[in-house]
């Protein structure tokens, strides 16, 4: 595996792994009962943006450890993960 293919991998895993944690925890402002003017009563009332970017990063990186060991160890193909058996 490259250096390009680790980082190109790190950023899916990075990215994939913030979509599942920024709702975890997350208040509404309807919630609250504190809507800003402008805004609607959906819009989160504490993001805490770097918090979550500090918990996806701790979450994500031994998540592309793993996945970098695999395929760097070939112990995991295409091949075995082919169904159909079209390879």
């Amino acid at each position: 595996m490259s250096v390009a293919s680790a980082l190109v991998l790190l950023a899916v895993i990075w990215f994939l792994t913030l979509f599942v944690v920024l709702p975890v925890g997350l208040r509404t402002q309807g919630e609250e009962g504190d809507v800003a003017p402008g805004t609607p009563a959906s819009a989160p009332a504490n993001l805490r943006l770097g918090r979550k970017f500090a918990l996806v990063t701790a979450i994500a990186l031994p998540l592309w450890a793993a996945v970098c060991a695999v395929i760097i160890w070939g112990g995991i193909t295409v091949r075995d993960i082919d169904i159909w058996g079209r390879m």
